[in-house]
């Protein structure tokens, strides 16, 4: 019962720390780490305004203090590939991709179905596979360049496309994009969370990364771990296997 992948009002979530924690005690919870959005100069709407950054670390501290007896809680950030912030002094770092760049422009993988089919049109000529080249290709330089201890979900170019409404996860095309990342940090040993909050928010029926990802990291050694990428209280630990 520990949950390591969880937003705040701080950043896009929708619950405070405290209203977090709570609820993690009342689950019986026995660690809640946060890790809120690290700012991006270049998309200032999900993350955490770097003038409030003093102010994250400082209540989530609080917190461990205020609540030291009952619960572990830990101060982590998901770090998305192209921020700038700094991430010396967190307890733990997550590092994601949520934006490929073309052209100049940051074009978001998870913010909607509508973006991303623009973003193919507009910056990769219509084919939806040169993006997702381009996506993964940015996640194999997570580890290199963040140097975090997860890797966040790792197939989140996938989120839109539940029954394969975008794209043919087995076209060769795909399969060699995700198996290059993987073979790519694989080498660094870093677990890769098993992340539930695509289904906690109504996008998918299943974790990421998919099945079949899942199984190639696991037949070569890799290591998971169980995320919420909760945004509520509510849905912290959620569609967690049981034992």
């Amino acid at each position: 019962m520990r949950d390591l992948h969880v937003h705040t009002t701080f950043s896009d979530g929708r619950s405070t720390p405290e209203e977090a924690v709570q609820a993690a005690i009342a689950k019986g919870m026995e660690t809640l780490g946060f890790s809120d959005h690290s700012y991006t100069d270049f998309d200032t709407a999900y993350c955490i305004p770097k003038e409030k950054i003093p102010a994250y670390r400082e209540e989530i501290n609080a917190l461990k203090t205020k609540y030291a007896e009952q619960l572990e809680i830990l101060c982590g950030i998901e770090q998305d590939f192209h921020s700038e912030e700094s991430t010396d002094g967190y307890d733990y770092v997550i590092g994601s991709v949520h934006y490929v760049k073309a052209g100049g422009a940051y074009l978001p993988v998870d913010e909607s179905k509508e973006r991303l089919l623009d973003a193919v049109r507009r910056h990769f000529g219509g084919d939806i596979y040169a993006l997702i080249e381009a996506y993964y290709a940015t996640v194999a330089q997570v580890a290199e360049s963040i140097r975090p201890d997860i890797i966040g979900h790792f197939d989140l170019i996938s989120k839109f496309n539940e029954g394969g409404k975008l794209f043919d996860e087995s076209h060769p095309r795909y399969i060699a994009a995700w198996q290059s990342a993987a073979d790519k940090l694989l080498e660094a040993g870093i677990p890769f969370e098993i992340n539930t909050g695509a289904i906690s928010r109504g996008y998918r029926t299943t974790p990421y990364p998919a099945a079949p990802i899942r199984e190639y990291l696991a037949a070569r050694g890799a290591r998971f771990l169980w995320s919420s990428d909760s945004h509520r209280a509510d849905t912290l630990c959620f569609a967690f296997p049981e034992d």
